[in-house]
């Protein structure tokens, strides 16, 4: 009778707990671990001298999460093989480390699995696997050319300042640092800061900065159109209103975040001595243009940013918040998160039953992954906040800021990460944040949500005052 039960015996297949979101997550965190072990060694300082694993862990989570937050400065203290290491660390943060992994295989020839498919458009938050070879194709292409137009465009910036050698990897740097997000520099201790009035410098940096920030699916809907209009199938003045309704939002969007912080940065700092006072007109514009620009993910500052005005420094803290677009190398809740929590709030007070836009109406899946998105941002941003006060301390304003920039991905400073100010547990509590900046605290809530299955109980419906 035994024999007869473990001859028939089948051992029920184990259900793989692990879901494509928690292998991104890992992938970042084991990306993170790697680049601590390399900045850990004696070749990756100036000095010679072992980094503290804990300042490593600092520098390396910056890097990969494309954030900028530096507990000193990284012209510095790197070496040369450690500056490396970082730009690495950036690139890999910037496009996915899943995105890369899968390109590899590509290149080698290897088989792309199902599963592999299904992990990088889990990824880059896609629908669907129809043409995603070819996306993820398209997401290297378009990545290394800009950056290669930003290092051509940069050279002419740096090789007369620091030669030919150093000012190419200057160059490179820059460029790659800018598109990914990632607002760590290797110029000196204040950033773009001695650039402040340089036309060229600054809109260089916006141009690659945007571009990465608008997203990879932005730019693959301008190729499609594009195509479009090579054929004559299009003509120019139909181009906007052939791209898809991400795209109209993304666009719409980011150019209103852009000229409306710019506008409102000037009026609030147009009289402050410390910031724009006493430039021209055009100037003040440019200068304001770049912080506005920078604040939502990008991470560079041309003016110190604790001379803002408190005000000033709340507004920059929203535009954070907000960050770039989405399935980019930008951080933040996303334009389009934003854009539809507001067409939606729009639709119920003018006692509209649905949210639409550009004559479509916008799925109710699609509103409440919006808000959901937003509302576990703001509370992580929230709690972070306090505990950082009670564990940290120091000036509010600029704990808030830079708990802001962590979790945005912003990784502006008003100079309140550095070994005199944070504690071990305030450092730990940045990295934190920095990790669940990039990774989004929504998909990290959505990843360790293992069981999916509906219990099929329903509930008896009972209404709430509200207001």
């Amino acid at each position: 009778m035994i024999d007869d039960f473990l001859d028939n015996y089948k051992p029920k297949k184990k259900k793989n707990i692990f879901s494509t979101s928690m292998l991104i997550i890992a992938s970042f965190l084991v990306a993170i671990l790697i680049g601590t072990l390399f900045l850990c060694l004696p070749i990756s300082s100036a000095d010679g001298e072992p980094t503290p694993f804990l300042e490593a862990l600092f520098s390396s989570t910056s890097a990969v999460c494309v954030i900028g937050i530096t507990m000193f400065p990284t012209y510095i203290h790197w070496s040369l093989f450690g500056k490396v290491v970082i730009l690495v660390l950036i690139q890999l943060g910037g496009l996915g480390i899943v995105a890369f992994t899968t390109f590899l295989l590509v290149l080698i020839g290897k088989t792309v699995t199902l599963k592999d498919r299904l992990l990088v458009m889990d990824a880059f938050n896609l629908d669907t696997l129809a043409g995603l070879m070819q996306f993820l194709k398209f997401i290297f292409q378009i990545t290394f050319v800009i950056e290669a137009i930003g290092v051509v465009l940069l050279a002419f910036e740096f090789v007369p300042d620091y030669g030919v050698k150093t000012g190419l990897f200057y160059s490179l740097f820059h460029s790659v640092s800018s598109f990914c997000n990632c607002g760590i520099d290797i110029l000196g201790d204040n950033s773009l800061e001695d650039y402040v009035r340089d036309p060229y410098m600054n809109f260089v940096t916006m141009f690659l900065s945007i571009a990465g920030g608008l997203g990879f699916v932005v730019w693959w809907d301008f190729v499609k159109v594009l195509r479009m209009y090579k054929k004559k199938e299009i003509k120019i003045t139909e181009f906007f209103l052939k791209c898809t309704i991400h795209s109209k939002i993304v666009l719409v969007t980011s150019l209103i975040l852009l000229l409306g912080g710019t506008f409102i940065i000037m009026w609030l700092e147009y009289d402050n001595a410390a910031t724009i006072a006493n430039e021209s007109f055009g100037q003040k514009f440019m200068q304001c243009l770049f912080q506005s620009c920078t604040c939502r993910s990008v991470g560079f500052d041309t003016i110190p940013q604790q001379n803002f005005k408190d005000v000033t420094a709340y507004f920059c803290m929203l535009l954070m918040i907000i960050g770039g677009s989405p399935v980019g190398t930008a951080g933040g809740v996303k334009t389009t998160t934003v854009a539809v929590v507001f067409l939606e709030v729009l639709a119920a007070v003018k006692g509209k039953r649905e949210a639409t836009v550009f004559g479509r109406k916008l799925p109710a899946k699609t509103i409440k992954k919006a808000t959901m998105v937003l509302a576990v941002s703001v509370m992580v941003w929230v709690v972070s906040t306090i505990l950082m006060g009670h564990f940290n301390g120091g000036n509010f304003l600029d704990l808030v800021y830079e708990t802001t920039a962590a979790i945005g991905t912003a990784g502006l400073s008003r100079g309140y990460s550095s070994p005199e100010n944070l504690s071990v547990i305030g450092q730990w509590i940045i990295i934190v944040l920095m990790y669940l900046g990039r990774i989004g605290p929504f998909s990290l809530a959505v990843a360790f949500k293992i069981n999916d299955e509906k219990s099929g109980v329903q509930y008896k419906e009972e209404d709430v005052t509200i207001g």
